[in-house]
């Protein structure tokens, strides 16, 4: 086989390696830095009153797969979190995110980063859990 053809063959057989990764981190070789789309699955407290919010008040996320991009979204509203380690998270709550007694949907959103570009599933955001303030 000349060096050429090989050269083609090579190219191809990699080429056909990325394609069969894309949206598949297993089989791609460039989604070694992909991040895990993060779980959630208690709040501490689950429960507040609205005293504690005008206070500001600190809030405990129990989960998984937290990164250090990872943020808490609060009824949309994006907030920067303490990620303690890659099964907890803080972030401390104030009238700015919640403007009286109600019910507020907490998720956890891991971006991206540039490991989708590669064909990488990367990221995501969590279900959401419930937080309620009286």
């Amino acid at each position: 086989m000349s060096s050429r053809a090989f050269s083609l063959s090579f190219a191809v057989l990699l080429a056909l390696l990325f394609l069969a990764g894309c949206g598949n981190n297993t089989l791609n070789p460039f989604c070694g830095s992909a991040r895990p789309a993060p779980l959630i699955g208690s709040l501490v407290p689950s429960t507040l009153t609205f005293a504690q919010v005008q206070q500001g008040v600190l809030v405990t996320v129990n989960g998984s797969n937290f990164v250090a991009a990872s943020e808490v979204v609060i009824n949309g509203k994006v907030l920067s979190a303490n990620v303690v380690t890659d099964k907890k998270l803080t972030v401390k709550l104030t009238t700015g995110e919640i403007a009286g007694p109600e019910a507020v949907n907490v998720t956890v959103r891991t971006p991206s980063g540039n490991s989708e570009n590669l064909g990488c599933t990367s990221g995501g955001t969590s279900s959401a859990l419930v937080l309620t303030v009286n």
